[in-house]
C-alpha cells in the first residue's frame, strides 16, 4: 500500500515533527486538524510501523518516524527543485538552446553577446554550430535547432526574422590591385577579374552572383575556399578578388597586403537575423536568447 506514501502526506508528517504537534503542523500548512491526523494514522497503518508517540504535550517521533522525517525532507526538497526547475524553463531562465550561425555573426557579434548571455544566464546551456544562411531555416523547420542567425529575411511559413545587426560586403583586392585606392566600387568595374569566392551556397556568394546575373556578366571564379581566412590568403597572393563581409575580416586586412574597397551597391548593404520557430514552437530559453542579443544590439543592432 505504498501509494499512500504521497508528497502531501509527507509534507504533513515534516510540519507536523517541526512543529511538535498536530495542531500547529496543519496550522502552518492550512489543513484541518482532522484531515492531518487522518493522513498520519493512514500512514502509519498502511506501513505497519508507528511514526509518532502522541502524548498530551505533543507528539514526538518514533525511530522510524525520524528515518521518516531525514529521508522524506530529502524527497520533499528535490520534488520542491524540481518543480521550480520546471518553472524555469517554462518562463525561459533553465534549458538548452541549440544555436546555427553563419560565419559572419560568429565573427561579428556573437561571441561577445553569448559570453555575457551565460554569465546572466548559467543554467541555460547554448551549443552554437557554424553553418551556411541557406541552410539553417531548413534545420530549424526540421527541429535540428532551436535558433538561427542568417544574413537575409527569407520569408518563410513557420519562422520568425527578427532584425539583430547590419554590416556591409567589400571588395578585397591586394595592396598593388588598380582598385586598391578607389573610394568605392560597383560591379561592372572589376566584374571581369579572376574571383576567390567562398564554396558551397553561402549567403555571401549568392548576392554576388545574383548581382552578376542581373549585370548579364558571368563571373570568372578561380578559386573556391571554405573560409574567410582562406580567401584572404588567396587574394594576397594574387590569385584573384574577392567580396566579403568588412568588419568580418577586419583581423587579415592588418596583417596581409590587403585593401578593403567599399561597394556602392545596394546588394551589398546587409541585416542579419535571428530566426525562431513561430509562436509556442520555439523553446522559451530559445525566446531569451534571441531577447538578449537583440536588447544588447539596441533592438536592430
Amino acid at each position: 500500500m505504498t501509494e499512500r506514501l504521497d508528497l502531501v502526506t509527507l509534507r504533513v508528517v515534516v510540519a507536523v515533527a517541526e512543529s511538535g504537534s498536530i495542531s500547529a503542523g496543519s496550522e502552518r500548512l492550512q489543513l484541518a486538524v482532522a484531515a492531518a491526523s487522518a493522513r498520519i494514522s493512514a500512514l502509519e497503518t498502511a506501513l505497519g510501523v508507528r511514526i509518532f508517540e502522541r502524548s498530551p504535550r505533543g507528539v514526538e517521533l518514533t525511530p522510524a518516524g525520524r528515518m521518516l522525517v531525514q529521508r522524506g525532507g530529502e524527497l520533499l526538497g528535490g520534488a520542491d527543485q524540481l518543480a521550480a526547475d520546471l518553472r524555469d524553463w517554462g518562463a525561459g531562465l533553465a534549458g538548452h538552446v541549440r544555436m546555427l550561425a553563419n560565419a559572419s555573426a560568429l565573427l561579428q557579434r556573437l561571441p561577445e553577446r553569448l559570453e555575457a548571455f551565460m554569465r546572466a544566464h548559467p543554467r541555460i546551456h547554448v551549443e552554437v554550430e557554424e553553418r551556411m544562411s541557406p541552410e539553417i531555416p531548413v534545420a530549424l523547420l526540421e527541429g535540428r535547432a532551436d535558433i538561427g542567425v542568417v544574413d537575409a529575411a527569407m520569408p518563410t511559413r513557420g519562422l520568425d526574422f527578427l532584425p539583430f545587426f547590419r554590416d556591409e560586403l567589400v571588395l578585397v583586392v591586394p595592396a598593388a590591385h588598380p582598385l586598391a585606392g578607389a573610394g568605392e566600387v560597383r560591379l561592372p568595374q572589376f566584374a571581369g577579374e579572376n574571383f576567390v569566392v567562398l564554396a558551397g551556397p553561402t549567403a555571401v556568394s549568392t548576392r554576388l552572383f545574383n548581382a552578376a546575373a542581373a549585370l548579364g556578366r558571368p563571373l570568372k571564379i578561380r578559386t573556391q575556399m571554405r573560409s574567410f581566412d582562406a580567401a584572404c590568403r588567396m587574394v594576397a597572393a594574387g590569385i584573384g578578388v574577392a567580396v566579403l563581409p568588412g568588419r568580418a575580416i577586419e583581423p587579415q586586412l592588418a596583417h596581409l597586403p590587403l585593401r578593403a574597397v567599399p561597394l556602392a551597391e545596394d546588394w551589398a548593404q546587409r541585416t542579419h537575423f535571428p530566426v525562431l520557430r513561430t509562436g509556442e514552437d520555439a523553446p522559451a530559453a530559445a525566446r531569451t536568447l534571441v531577447e538578449a542579443l537583440r536588447a544588447a544590439a539596441g533592438g536592430s543592432g
